[in-house]
């Protein structure tokens, strides 16, 4: 079979797609001043590589960001690591995501949250900024200087956001958890980077029922000795605030810098606005440290060329402000689009829920979770037939491979007339290395491209591009978005440690991949959980891609098992409600992924279990069930795992089942 027939093209940009984009507006600017012609995407995309330091320099111009003083170049050292973007520059992150809040623009939406224990906000741009010097003002009076952190234990909403802007606003350092983490996961983060003030709020709504933390937020608050102050946001109304001397509430400490503007103070290029955490599934998270220009400029050309979001848009990202996802869905304020956020339950009051705030909101990008729109067409929901969506361009999924049965889904019940972004990336550069392109067609079950500047290929073992197969993601140039450091590791060993081991001076990302002859991306898993049955490398992603198709069966987990020299092959299964693991569907199982994919991925064992271990972010743990089945002494971090009951039911599953080392 041709991969033309097996990635069959779902959907094709329109001629005034073509044109009229942010993309395709870009590429004609570039042609105007004698760059090119390219004709077409791909060609763009290898200028970009080529001509590094010209395109990173035309996206700023293009993208309209700014600056107090302009950079003596794009790129001084090119090392990876320790490549030096913008020297001399100086600017401000809020500065920049705040742009558009002056002028014509003041007056439009900004912020819409919703969520399940409040009714719904709504902000200006005006509003915001005025909101963002307030708080911003508030945190100097109480000592709060640039190179301080400001930590969030926050709700994906209004909250957030202001807090975020005025703690970079004034050159501390955001770093945001989600409020269902526990004290410990929380302390396992903001314990390693001494924040000096604290935004909390005192519980959260999920799924129709109540969660209070007060109690828990004092006990947070004791651990962090470092903290000069605390802002209580009374995200649950009729709940008790947060207690303690160092608390104010967020409408006082509002009102005690009303009428004072943001500072935007000006900043070093690499100077730190984020603090990101890995999964911290093995121990403490290592904390990810994200610098000032190149992440704006990333974030700008990823949000506005590849997502063709502006001014006149509407912005919702389903996420919470533990994952990376929020940091990217907060610089959408840049592109001057109204951000819709959502904190709660995708499922409640019923799945029908985002796809209804969709219509609602008249939303032109919807992203979520490939997990979300798996959970969608499973349960047979139709929101193109019974919806409003005539708005949506844009539906974005990431979190894990999207499924060629999901494009179908979405192309015939979901949302068929949009383009379907499935993007690829990671915390690690809080961004994306492939992902959706308006320039280009989609094809079913294929991430469009690598995106422009980013000179990501598919390395063997021995470091050679492989054409036409799969193999390690790396990135072979430097990108704005690498973390310009640890935190806490003075020497960059961890650092380095972390990307450029595999492949020295080279960005090893973990992901195993391949790009398809049309310049497209099948992502098969992470590249630690490949499994090497008879010596040949699969991808989990590739047995996903059977098994989830399957209606009895909700929810998977492959593992290899390292047996007399070899590996077996072991699948977890949770059936679906009201099924169960008869030998029809044993048989079912084998029979689609020996047709579906090979003999060497049928699994030697399939056992049932009641659920799947997730990070807080949604992904599976597969790592934590195969140092479980191979009997590593290594510890799991339970407080990382979203449920780690789910891994103590596998571990007596896998040991009636034999198949535990002591079992």
């Amino acid at each position: 079979m041709s991969n033309d027939e097996q990635s069959p093209v779902v959907w094709s940009p329109s001629e005034d797609t073509l044109k009229h984009s942010r993309m395709g507006r870009f590429k004609e600017w570039l042609e105007e001043q004698g760059y090119g012609p390219f004709a077409d995407y791909h060609a763009l995309h290898q200028w970009s590589i080529d001509e590094l330091d010209t395109f990173w320099a035309k996206v700023w111009d293009y993208c309209g960001l700014v600056c107090d003083t302009p950079a003596d170049r794009v790129l001084g050292k090119r090392d990876m690591p320790g490549a030096e973007w913008f020297p001399g520059m100086k600017l401000n992150f809020a500065a920049n995501l705040l742009r558009l809040a002056d002028g014509d623009h003041a007056n439009r939406e900004a912020v819409v949250a919703y969520c399940e224990t409040r009714p719904v906000l709504r902000r200006t741009y005006a509003e915001l900024k005025a909101d963002v010097g307030a708080l911003e003002a508030f945190l100097r009076s109480q000592g709060i200087k640039s190179g301080d952190r400001v930590a969030g234990v926050v709700t994906n909403g209004y909250e957030a956001m202001v807090g975020m802007l005025a703690a970079t606003s004034l050159g501390a350092i955001w770093s945001s958890a989600s409020p269902d983490f526990g004290v410990g996961a929380i302390l396992d983060r903001f314990g390693q980077i001494e924040p000096s003030a604290l935004i909390a709020v005192n519980g959260y709504g999920y799924g129709g029922k109540v969660f209070a933390r007060q109690d828990d937020f004092a006990e947070l608050i004791a651990g962090l000795p470092t903290l000069k102050c605390v802002v209580s946001v009374q995200q649950l109304p009729d709940q008790a605030p947060i207690q303690g001397d160092l608390v104010t509430p967020w409408e006082d400490a509002i009102a005690s810098g009303a009428g004072q503007p943001p500072s935007f103070t000006p900043l070093d290029p690499d100077h730190p606005v984020y603090i990101l955490y890995s999964s911290g599934t093995t121990g403490k998270p290592k904390c990810i440290v994200h610098g000032n220009a190149g992440l704006l400029v990333n974030h700008a050309k990823e949000l506005m060329l590849h997502g063709d979001v502006g001014p006149e848009d509407r912005f919702l990202y389903f996420t919470t402000c533990g994952w990376m996802m929020w940091n990217w869905q907060a610089s959408a304020l840049m592109t001057g689009a109204a951000v819709i956020t959502v904190d709660g339950s995708p499922g409640y009051p019923s799945l029908s829920f985002l796809w209804d705030t969709v219509a609602r909101e008249k939303v032109t990008h919807f992203g979520t979770s490939a997990r979300f729109l798996a959970g969608c067409r499973k349960a047979e929901l139709k929101p193109a037939r019974e919806l409003d969506l005539s708005a949506l361009r844009v539906l974005f999924s990431t979190g894990s491979p999207l499924l060629p049965e999901d494009y179908d889904w979405v192309y015939s019940d979901g949302a068929p007339g949009v383009l379907l972004g499935s993007i690829a990336g990671g915390t690690d550069i809080c961004g994306c290395f492939v992902g959706s392109t308006p320039l280009l067609p989609v094809r079913r079950g294929e991430i469009q491209c690598r995106f422009l500047g980013v000179d990501a290929v598919a390395y063997d073992e021995d470091a050679r591009p492989v054409s036409g197969g799969r193999g390690e993601l790396v990135c072979r140039q430097p990108l704005p978005s690498m973390p310009v450091s640890f935190w806490d590791d003075a020497d960059g060993a961890r650092y380095h440690a972390a990307y450029f081991d595999t492949f020295p001076g080279v960005w090893a990302h973990g992901d195993f991949i391949e790009f398809t002859e049309h310049g497209g991306a099948i992502i098969y898993g992470r590249s630690d959980a490949t499994l090497n049955p008879g010596g040949v490398r699969i991808g989990t992603a590739e047995i996903y891609r059977q098994v989830e198709t399957v209606a009895e069966v909700k929810d998977s987990l492959v593992v290899g098992r390292q047996i007399d020299g070899d590996v077996e092959v072991v699948l977890l299964v949770v059936p679906a409600e009201g099924q169960a693991i008869t030998d029809d569907l044993l048989k079912q199982l084998k029979s689609r992924i020996r047709e579906g994919a090979s003999p060497r991925h049928v699994p030697r064992h399939i056992v049932e279990v009641a659920d799947i271990p997730y990070t807080r972010s949604g992904k599976k743990v597969e790592l934590a069930v195969a140092r479980l089945i191979n009997g590593s002494a290594k510890a799991d971090n339970r407080d990382a795992l979203a449920n780690p009951e789910a891994l103590d039911h596998i571990r007596e599953q896998l040991n009636k089942a034999s198949l535990l080392p002591n079992g």
